[in-house]
């Protein structure tokens, strides 16, 4: 059954990332797409919504209006109670990334959107790129023979001001909630998400086990140098590498390997590199889908969204090793080197990082089992 031409839409979260979503969403307004009939923040909005009802929190909001779309975008560890929230109310929800923060959460907010009968979308914007399936579709066509594995690097840069911008950022758990803002979880979620989704292996049942090996170069409880192996129910497995401490940011990607090639999609320009020896690469670029308006239509013409919660679990399993693992291990300071900034920011770069995050999804080999100095010298 389809649902209303012009959705109701309520906004949690104005500020930091939910200040995109204010602009997309006046923006539709503007074009009769939606109705914004109010948001919710603590913290008052600047004049951009003006003409908007304001609440301080989602409750209140909720009791004064009946939104067809709730968006949340707020501190992470808040995700899971305010869609589940949402989703009780009878609202489709568009929660960003992640969904929730801990396994139990995601299994009780899966539960909750399958009773309500209600999309909860999540917020992997890479997921909305048509290039996704086009990789599927190459990988299944044969172009690369037959695949032998997975791999997701990314190597961007964080400076002691991003972790300084909220009590969250960077930690592991606050006031006894999980958090889980590590590089593998939140900054380079969409390397993961990604990956399992080339891999056709979003689902909870999807994922068998995973191995972390998790480090921290900045002075934070989470990772910021990591690499995890997720071993696939299909037999296959995926190595994941990431950093956010290298020498400037680069372009992370999602690679699938064959016995006949190669093929590798760069998700933040979705653009996609088939390798097959004795070709010249095959360059292709492809169009990509607001997230929000993907579930909009979703609820217009009662089809499936792009990126659903169920295909979330794959992340899920992902996060739960993260958080419920070992501690991240601290990088000896002899082996970064700190850059003091324009404005009194830092940042702590690790040499060769770059080189290392490459070896490792090469070689498919954590940093750990690579023998690299640092990593030797931090399991002292």
């Amino acid at each position: 059954m389809s649902g209303p031409a012009r959705p109701a839409v309520a906004l949690v979260g104005v500020h930091g990332y939910g200040r995109r979503h204010v602009d997309r969403l006046l923006a539709r307004r503007e074009g009769g797409e939606i109705d914004l009939v109010a948001v919710a923040d603590p913290v008052p909005p600047d004049g951009a919504l003006e003409g908007v009802q304001r609440f301080s929190d989602l409750t209140d909001l909720l009791a004064a209006h009946e939104p067809d779309v709730v968006v949340v975008s707020t501190p992470l560890h808040t995700h899971a109670d305010l869609a589940g929230t949402a989703l009780r109310a009878g609202a489709h929800v568009l929660v960003e990334k992640p969904a929730t923060a801990d396994l139990p959460s995601f299994e009780a907010l899966l539960a909750l959107a399958g009773e309500t009968g209600r999309w909860c979308q999540v917020g992997f914007q890479s997921l909305g790129s048509a290039a996704v399936q086009h990789v599927r579709d190459r990988v299944a066509g044969g172009r690369i023979g037959t695949v032998t594995g997975y791999a997701a690097a990314g190597c961007w840069v964080r400076t002691h001001s991003y972790y300084a911008r909220a009590p969250w950022a960077g930690r592991r758990r606050l006031d006894g909630r999980v958090v889980a803002d590590g590089a593998l979880t939140n900054p380079l979620a969409h390397a993961v998400a990604t990956v399992l989704a080339v891999a056709g292996s979003q689902r909870l049942e999807d994922v068998r086990a995973v191995e972390t090996d998790l480090f921290h170069v900045n002075d934070i409880e989470a990772d910021d140098t990591s690499t995890a192996r997720i071993a696939l129910a299909d037999g296959l497995d995926v190595l994941v590498a990431v950093t956010l401490a290298a020498a400037e940011p680069g372009e992370p990607s999602v690679t699938v390997t064959g016995t006949g090639g190669s093929i590798t999609l760069f998700y933040t320009l979705d653009t996609v590199v088939e390798e097959v020896p004795g070709r010249p690469p095959r360059v292709t670029r492809h169009e990509r889908v607001d997230l929000l308006d993907d579930l909009l239509d979703a609820v217009r013409t009662d089809r499936r969204p792009r990126s659903p919660l169920q295909d979330a679990g794959g992340f899920a399993r992902v996060q739960d090793a993260v958080v419920s693992g070992p501690e991240p291990r601290a990088v000896p300071g002899e082996f970064w080197v700190r850059h003091d900034l324009p404005g009194g920011d830092v940042h702590r770069q690790l040499p060769g990082v770059e080189e290392a995050v490459h070896e490792a999804v090469t070689r498919r080999r954590t940093f750990t089992e690579l023998g690299l100095d640092w990593a030797r010298a931090a399991h002292r």
